[in-house]
């Protein structure tokens, strides 16, 4: 790859799309969990369990802080990425549902969401698209 970017007259070091450090990251990845998905976030960490509420923790931090704030990608673009992703793993569609309803949210058509469900397909398969289309159409009929 640096051959390639060398070719390219693009420098190296690439520079850092990281925007957070271990100070903050928890908060800025519940700000934008919070901008995605609103209210819900809240009221999840609010009815999580005593002994799991870490792992909500470590969701914000990890998932949305270290990730959804860097640089180099649109709020939209990364939500939609994220709901290709999340429904190729199948047996997530707790989360594909509300990676549909968080790019609702963030303003992505549910003919986008269609369209790039369906040009993962040769990748994930039909069972996992045709559970992804099904997650779609319950959020957003």
């Amino acid at each position: 790859m640096n051959e390639v970017f060398k070719a390219n007259n693009i420098a190296l070091p690439i520079d850092s799309q990281k925007t957070v450090d271990e100070g903050y990251r928890l908060s800025k990845g519940l700000a934008i969990q919070i901008e995605i998905f609103g209210d819900v976030i809240t009221k999840m960490r609010e009815n999580a369990p005593a002994n799991q509420r870490h792992i909500q923790d470590y969701l914000s931090a990890f998932c949305f802080g270290d990730f959804y704030t860097r640089n180099g990608l649109d709020l939209k673009t990364r939500e939609l990425l994220t709901l290709c992703i999340v429904s190729s793993l199948g047996g997530a569609e707790g989360q594909v549902k509300a990676h549909v309803q968080g790019n609702l949210n963030v303003g992505n058509e549910k003919e986008t969401l269609i369209t790039a469900i369906t040009h993962c397909l040769p990748y994930m398969g039909f069972p996992r698209t045709l559970n992804a289309l099904a997650c779609i159409n319950e959020i957003n009929p």
